[in-house]
C-alpha cells in the first residue's frame, strides 16, 4: 500500500501557523475560530490545499477552471468537503460585476455578444453601459451557456483575516511570506521569545485593531466633514487598553486629518489633528488654524511648540512659519537661528545622452582610482548602524517578537524603544571607544548576510564599500551618527547625504548631497546636513547644472 503525497510547503507552513495561534491564543479565540481549527486538520489533504491556495491569492471568488494544480486534482472534488462544513459556495451565482471581475474580455464577448462589447475600449465602460439589463445573479454555467465551469465564493474569508491577524499582528504581511521564506527570496533573524509571545494580550485588542483598520479603509471613501467628524467619533469611542493600539488610533487621527486638510476641510482636520498625538500632528493643526485664519491661535500654538518642542523636526518646521504668524498677528518676528554655513558649491556636467539619475553621473565625474565615490544615500550609516547594534535591535525584548517572520522588532518607533534596551545599546556603541567594533561589523555581515533588517541595505553594502568605510570613517563621527539615528528613528533613518568619497590613502572622506536642476533640500536633508556640519564632519552640497546643448535649455534635468 503507497504511503500518502507529503503535504506541500505552503500547506505545512499554513498549518504550523494555525498550531501556533492555537497555542498562544487558546484562551482568546471564539467558537467559530476554535470549529475551525479543529475540523480543518480533518480533512482531505486536498481540500486543505484547495482552501489555502485560495486564501493565498485575491478573492472571494474563483473559477474552478483557474485553480488547477497537480497536488490537489479535481477542483471541485476537493472543494465539495469545503462545501459541506459551509466555507465555501463550490456554484455560486455572481452579479454582473462579478462576471466582470472573473472573465477576460474576450469571455465576455462571446457571453455577452449580443451587447456588442468589443466597440468599448474599457471593460469598465462596458459594464456601465450594460448594467441596469442585468438586475439578477446567476451560475457561471448560465451567464456561459455550453461552458463547463463554475464560480467558487469563499465564505472563511473574516475569520481567516483574524487567525493572520493572530499570527503577524498586522494585516500587511499575508499568507505569501511562508513561500516567499521557503523560496529564500526573505530570510529573517532567529529571536528567541517565550511560548507564549504574541501581539495581543486580549479579546478586546484583536476587536479593537480590525475596527481601526475598518475606520482607515472607510475614511478614503469620505469627502464631507459630516462623514469624517462621525468616523473621527467611532474611532474615538473603541475601547483601547493597549498602547500599541493607542499608537495606531493616533496615526489614524493623523491620516484623517491629512485627508481633510487635502479636501479644505479645515475643521474636520483640526479635530483630527486635535485628537492626535502622533509626532508631527501639532505642527499640521498649526498650519490648519493658519489657513482657516486663525492667525492668532495659530500663533500662540506655535509659541508653546517652540518652547516645548516634541522634536528637532517640528522645531525646524515651526521657525519657518514664525515670521509668517508673527506677521499676520501684529507682533515683531523672532531673529532667525544662525546656523553653521553648509558648503555648497555648483558643478556644470555635459548632459548625459540617456536618461540617467544626476547622483550617479555626479557619482562617475568625481570619482578617481584614488578618490572613489559611492552613492549610498541613507544606506551607508543605517546598514553600520544596523551592524554594530545588531544585538541591540535584534534583542528578544517583551512586545517586540511574536513571530518568526519580523523584519525588526515591532516597538521600533515607540518612544521607549531605546530605554528598553539601553544597556545592550551601550554596550554596542562603547565599542566604537574601545576599537572593538570593526571586528563585530565585519563579523555580522559575514554571520547575518540577507537577513531582514529595518537598517542594514545589504545589495548596496558591498565588500569592498564596507572595507573603505571601516578604513577612513572615524569612529567618533560614527558615534555622531547613531546616536542621532537613536533619538529619533522615525525621523532620523532617512536625510542623509547622498555621496560618500574616500580617500584611503590619507584614511578620510567626505559626504556630499547633490541636487539636480530644480530640485531643493528637503527639511530631513537639511537638518542631517546642520547636525554634520555642526560636529565637524566633512559634508557639502553640490547643485548640479547641464551644458546648454544648441537648442536645449541649460535647465533640463536627467530623469
Amino acid at each position: 500500500m503507497s504511503s500518502p503525497a507529503p503535504s506541500p510547503y505552503y500547506l505545512l507552513n499554513f498549518e504550523r501557523a494555525l498550531a501556533w495561534v492555537g497555542e498562544r491564543y487558546d484562551g482568546l479565540l471564539d467558537t467559530q475560530e476554535r470549529e475551525f481549527l479543529d475540523a480543518f486538520p480533518r480533512l482531505p489533504q486536498p481540500a486543505r490545499a484547495l482552501l489555502v491556495r485560495m486564501l493565498m491569492r485575491r478573492g472571494p471568488l474563483f473559477r474552478a477552471s483557474r485553480l488547477v494544480y497537480e497536488e490537489i486534482g479535481c477542483p471541485l472534488a476537493a472543494a465539495a468537503p469545503l462545501a459541506a462544513l459551509g466555507w465555501i459556495d463550490a456554484d455560486c451565482a455572481v452579479t454582473i460585476d462579478e462576471l466582470f471581475a472573473v472573465a477576460t474580455l474576450p469571455e465576455l464577448s462571446r457571453i455577452l455578444a449580443p451587447e456588442g462589447g468589443p466597440k468599448y475600449a474599457r471593460k469598465a465602460a462596458w459594464l456601465e453601459a450594460i448594467r441596469p439589463r442585468y438586475p439578477a445573479p446567476r451560475r457561471y454555467g448560465e451567464w456561459a451557456a455550453g461552458v463547463a465551469d463554475q464560480v467558487i465564493r469563499t465564505g472563511i474569508d473574516p475569520l481567516c483575516e483574524r487567525l493572520r491577524l493572530m499570527f503577524f499582528g498586522n494585516l500587511h504581511q499575508d499568507w505569501s511570506e511562508f513561500v516567499l521564506a521557503d523560496l529564500g527570496v526573505y530570510q529573517y533573524e532567529s529571536v528567541p521569545f517565550p511560548h507564549s509571545a504574541r501581539a495581543f494580550r486580549t479579546r478586546a485588542d484583536i476587536d479593537a485593531y480590525l475596527s481601526l483598520h475598518t475606520c482607515r479603509a472607510t475614511l478614503e471613501t469620505l469627502a464631507d466633514a459630516q462623514g469624517i467628524a462621525a468616523l473621527l467619533a467611532d474611532a474615538s469611542a473603541i475601547g483601547i487598553d493597549n498602547p500599541w493600539l493607542e499608537t495606531r488610533r493616533a496615526k489614524f487621527f493623523f491620516r484623517a486629518g491629512n485627508h481633510a486638510e487635502r479636501l479644505g476641510l479645515w475643521q474636520a482636520a483640526h479635530d483630527a489633528y486635535t485628537r492626535s498625538t502622533w509626532p508631527g500632528a501639532r505642527h499640521r493643526t498649526i498650519r490648519v488654524l493658519e489657513r482657516d485664519g486663525q492667525t492668532e491661535r495659530a500663533h500662540a500654538l506655535a509659541l508653546h511648540a517652540l518652547r516645548e518642542p516634541e522634536s528637532e523636526a517640528e522645531t525646524q518646521r515651526v521657525e519657518r512659519m514664525m515670521p509668517r504668524l508673527s506677521k499676520a498677528v501684529g507682533q515683531p518676528g523672532k531673529a532667525a537661528r544662525k546656523d553653521h554655513a553648509i558648503e555648497r558649491e555648483t558643478l556644470v556636467l555635459p548632459h548625459p545622452e540617456a536618461p540617467f539619475a544626476v547622483e550617479y553621473v555626479a557619482r562617475d565625474h568625481l570619482g578617481t582610482d584614488t578618490a572613489p565615490v559611492f552613492y549610498v544615500e541613507n544606506g551607508l550609516i543605517n546598514s553600520l548602524f544596523g551592524l554594530l547594534c545588531w544585538e541591540a535591535i535584534f534583542a528578544p525584548v517583551p512586545g517586540a517578537f511574536f513571530h518568526p517572520f519580523q523584519r525588526g522588532p515591532a516597538d521600533l518607533h515607540a518612544p521607549d524603544f531605546q530605554a528598553k534596551r539601553a544597556e545592550i545599546f551601550a554596550g554596542c556603541l562603547a565599542q566604537l571607544e574601545s576599537g572593538a567594533y570593526r571586528s563585530t561589523i565585519l563579523r555580522n555581515y559575514a554571520d547575518k548576510n540577507g537577513l531582514q533588517s529595518p537598517f542594514v541595505f545589504w545589495a548596496m553594502l558591498t565588500p569592498e564599500l564596507l572595507s573603505l568605510a571601516l578604513d577612513c570613517l572615524p569612529a567618533a563621527h560614527m558615534t555622531l551618527w547613531f546616536s542621532r539615528l537613536l533619538a529619533d528613528i522615525r525621523e532620523n533613518r532617512s536625510g542623509l547625504p547622498d555621496l560618500v568619497r574616500f580617500w584611503p590613502a590619507d584614511r578620510r572622506y567626505e559626504l556630499i548631497e547633490i541636487k539636480g536642476p530644480g530640485d531643493k533640500l528637503q527639511d530631513n536633508q537639511t537638518r542631517w546636513l546642520r547636525y554634520c556640519v555642526s560636529h565637524g564632519i566633512p559634508v557639502r552640497v553640490i547643485d548640479v547644472r547641464w551644458e546648454q546643448a544648441p537648442g536645449e535649455h541649460a535647465e533640463q534635468v536627467a530623469a
